[in-house]
């Protein structure tokens, strides 16, 4: 049976973490108001990041409503994504969109990334 938990082990927490998917991220999806960076790890399970700057996303309940809907999506779908480290860029526009609508961006957007490590996998 598959494990929906969300331990440490799927975070990334450490200010490295978040530097390695910068400075070589291997796949991207991009969206008006999501950007998805990841970069390939050998842990076997995904991990993921959160970059919600005040900037785009002014109040702080907004931005943690978006990370807790981000969250909790990847919680569900984790055991259909790759095996990559991916940080979660927050754009502007994106706290205006109602829960549904955000859900509907983020599941487009694994299935997305899901395609883009598949291809590249193949193509190595």
């Amino acid at each position: 049976m598959a494990e929906f938990g969300y331990p440490r082990q799927l975070r990334l927490l450490t200010g490295g973490d978040f530097k390695r998917v910068f400075d070589r991220a291997t796949l991207k999806v991009s969206d008006p108001s999501l950007l998805i960076l990841a970069r390939q790890n050998t842990l076997g399970h995904p991990r993921i990041g959160f970059v919600i700057s005040k900037k785009n996303i002014r109040r702080a309940v907004k931005r943690n409503r978006v990370r807790r809907i981000i969250r909790e999506s990847f919680r569900l779908h984790q055991h259909e994504l790759p095996s990559a480290d991916l940080v979660i860029l927050a754009r502007k526009g994106l706290d205006q969109l109602d829960n549904a609508t955000l859900n509907q961006l983020i599941l487009r957007s694994w299935s997305r990334l899901q395609r883009k490590a598949s291809s590249a996998h193949k193509d190595n």
